[in-house]
């Protein structure tokens, strides 16, 4: 459930809370990177560079063009008084122990989105469980299966080479295939214990993504995601529902992209069933004040029982998931 606030509710951020950041960045450009950089040679263009480079083209080019922005030419040429950085050869493993014991291990499968860096808030945690609903006599909390949902795709976009920042932690949940997420209340905000009242809370995780991305400025594409669940009348079923700040057309076309991703997807896997899902701008605190381009993605009704179904079963969670990634990865690519 989002947290509405009016323009004139909280001041101005100032950035006076400093907080010792032991970051959870999951380093994954930093593993594909080769040690040494590369001159091209004389007219040399760039499928011949990779192939002398003992890289294929068809499979490299994009990471090779990730790492590398800023220096090409036209129909990116290489430039001869440039040394460019070179993907990995070898398949790098990261590993994230909030994915949990036996998921925490990932092999890059590819580097399309190297030179990506995300930001994911699950929303709520802590004190505050979100959003709640009933089903087949168990409680479901919004904080949890949102954080469920959040883990899976920064493993998908890890898996693809982005660096993954993950926001509010839980140390010992990890990726969860039950049905009924049980809840508990341990949650951090990196590390940072989280505030009962609503605007710490909110203030506390904008401020640390804000920090993050001047620490991280020479990353030309961050974005930040926010997870949530709606709660309305338990008869209003709702799609996915993104919004960005209304100053931002950078935010708007990544709420557009993201959503016709999953309108593609629905389209494919479940033909007739339309896709209603919207974007709009809304006066949310996290799209408000947070720095790098933003996103806030209402994933359901936690209420309604069809929307749950989008919830309760694993294999949904993680279709959404890998969707919700393919949408960020093409507004990677189209903003490269």
């Amino acid at each position: 459930m989002s947290d509405d606030v009016r323009d004139d509710f909280f001041p101005f951020i100032t950035s006076v809370f400093i907080v010792f950041l032991m970051v959870s960045i999951t380093p994954c450009a930093a593993q594909e990177v080769a040690d040494t950089k590369v001159k091209p040679l004389s007219g040399e263009g760039v499928f011949g560079f990779l192939l002398r480079n003992g890289l294929d083209p068809k499979k490299d080019l994009m990471a090779f063009l990730n790492l590398n922005p800023g220096k090409f030419g036209k129909d990116n040429s290489l430039l001869a008084h440039h040394a460019y950085a070179l993907p990995s050869l070898k398949p790098a493993t990261v590993v994230e122990p909030l994915w949990g014991d036996a998921l925490k291990e990932v092999t890059i499968s590819d580097n399309s989105l190297v030179g990506a860096l995300y930001y994911l808030i699950s929303g709520h945690g802590g004190p505050d469980p979100g959003a709640s609903g009933i089903y087949g006599g168990e409680r479901l909390d919004e904080d949890e299966y949102a954080y469920d949902i959040t883990l899976r795709l920064g493993r998908w976009l890890t898996e693809r080479g982005a660096s993954v920042v993950y926001v509010i932690q839980d140390a010992d949940d990890g990726i969860r295939d039950d049905k009924f997420l049980k809840y508990d209340n341990d949650e951090t905000c990196m590390g940072e214990s989280i505030p009962l009242k609503q605007n710490d809370r909110l203030k506390q995780r904008v401020d640390i993504v804000n920090q993050l991305f001047k620490q991280n400025r020479s990353t030309a594409y961050q974005r930040s995601v926010s997870l949530h669940l709606d709660s309305r009348v338990e008869k209003k079923q709702i799609d996915v529902y993104f919004y960005h700040h209304e100053n931002s057309p950078l935010g708007l076309k990544l709420a557009q992209t993201m959503r016709q991703t999953l309108e593609d997807k629905y389209h494919l896997y479940q033909p007739g069933r339309g896709f209603s899902g919207t974007v709009s701008t809304r006066n949310l605190y996290e799209v408000k004040y947070t720095h790098p381009v933003s996103v806030f993605i209402e994933l359901g009704n936690i209420q309604n029982y069809r929307d749950q179904q989008r919830f309760i079963l694993a294999g949904n969670r993680q279709a959404l998931a890998e969707w919700l990634g393919e949408g960020l990865a093409r507004d990677f690519h189209d903003n490269r």
